[in-house]
C-alpha cells in the first residue's frame, strides 16, 4: 500500500516539555519505533506538524533586533529542514540501509482571495504586552489578538491549492524512497499580483492535516493515517458520556461538531480525502500507527460503513 502519515505535534514535543532538541529527538526516536514497521512493507510518507518549532525560532529572532525577524515562509523551511533531518536519522537508524530517505521542502500555493486573509486567526510566535503589540503593530502592520494573558500575533490560514512538488514526491515513491515532506503544511506561496508567474512566500500557516489530505490524494495514497495524542475521534469530549468513534463516514461525522483548535481539522481533512478518493482515512494514537494502517485501532472513516 501506499501510505500518508501525518505525525501530529506531539511526535515532536508533548505539552509542558522543554523545546530541548535532545527531547525533540527522543520523541521523534519513539515515533519512528511505529513507523519502522510500515517502511519494510509498504510505500510511505510522512509529514508533521512545526507549530512549536517555529513559535522557538521567533522567540530567539525576538531577543536579536539587529535585523528583522524572518518571514513565516522562511521559518517554515528551516523546520522542515531541522524536522526532517530528525525523522530521517531515527528511522534510518531503524530500517535496512537499503531503504533510502529523503526530506523535500515542499512549496504549497494558496489563493490570494482566500477568505482567510481577511481573518487572520491562526497564532503564531511569542507572547507580546499590550504595548510592545501596539508598537509592532505600527512598525511591522502585524495583527494581534489576547492569548489569556498576553497578545499574540495571528497570520491567516488558508487552504492549501496545490503542491509543488508532487512530482518530485511520486517520482521518490517509485523508488523505493520513504519521503518525508509538506512539514507544517508545508511553506505556504502564491503568485505575485502584476508579476506573471512569479511565486513569492505568504506570511501565513497552512493547516497540516488538510495539506496531507491534499498531499494523500495527490500521490494516489491508499490511506491517510493521523497520529495525534488521543486513540480516536471522542464525541461528547470529556464529559462523562464521552465515547470514541470506531467506524464511520463523512456523513456521520459531519453531523457533530469538533473544537476548531484540536479535532476539527483532522475530521475535516480525513473527510475531504475520503469523498474526494473513495480511499479509507484513520485517526488515532501515535503508537498505534500499524494498527491503524490495518484498521484495527483509532477510528477509521470509510465511504460507506462496514
Amino acid at each position: 500500500m501506499r501510505i500518508v502519515v501525518a505525525l501530529g505535534g506531539n511526535a515532536l514535543l508533548k505539552r509542558g516539555e522543554p523545546m530541548t532538541a535532545e527531547r525533540q529527538r527522543e520523541n521523534v526516536r519513539m515515533a519512528a519505533l511505529a513507523l519502522a514497521p510500515l517502511a519494510t512493507e509498504h510505500e510511505l510518507v510522512i509529514s508533521h506538524g512545526n507549530g512549536p518549532q517555529v513559535g522557538l525560532l521567533a522567540l530567539q529572532a525576538a531577543c536579536y533586533s539587529a535585523v528583522d525577524p524572518y518571514p513565516l515562509d522562511v521559518l517554515d523551511a528551516q523546520t522542515e529542514g531541522m524536522i526532517g533531518y530528525l525523522i530521517e536519522q531515527e528511522l534510518g537508524n531503524l530500517l535496512p540501509f537499503e531503504i533510502p530517505l529523503a526530506t523535500l521542502l515542499t512549496m504549497v500555493e494558496v489563493d490570494p482571495a482566500d477568505p482567510a486573509f481577511r481573518r487572520p486567526s491562526k497564532f503564531v510566535g511569542p507572547g507580546y504586552s499590550k504595548i510592545d503589540a501596539d508598537r509592532a503593530t505600527r512598525e511591522k502592520e502585524w495583527t494581534f489578538r489576547q492569548d489569556g494573558d498576553m497578545w499574540r500575533r495571528v497570520v491567516p490560514s488558508p487552504r492549501p491549492q496545490r503542491i509543488f512538488e508532487k512530482r518530485p514526491i511520486r517520482w521518490l515513491l517509485e523508488m523505493g524512497s520513504v519521503v518525508i515532506c509538506a512539514g507544517g503544511g508545508g511553506i505556504p506561496v502564491m503568485y505575485l499580483p502584476g508579476r506573471e508567474r512569479v511565486l513569492g512566500g505568504v506570511e501565513a500557516v497552512i493547516d497540516k492535516d488538510l495539506a496531507s489530505a491534499l498531499l494523500a490524494k495527490d500521490v494516489g495514497a491508499d490511506i491517510l493515517v493521523m497520529a495525534t495524542d488521543v486513540d480516536g475521534v471522542y464525541l461528547d469530549w470529556n464529559t462523562p458520556s464521552s465515547r470514541v468513534m470506531r467506524d464511520t463516514t463523512p456523513v456521520e461525522l459531519k453531523a457533530h461538531t469538533f473544537a476548531p483548535g484540536s479535532m476539527g481539522p483532522k475530521v475535516e481533512a480525513a473527510c475531504q480525502f475520503v469523498e474526494e478518493t473513495g480511499k479509507r482515512a484513520a485517526i488515532g494514537a501515535l503508537g498505534d500507527i500499524p494498527a491503524l494502517v490495518t484498521g484495527d485501532a483509532g477510528t477509521q472513516v470509510r465511504s460507506e460503513q462496514v
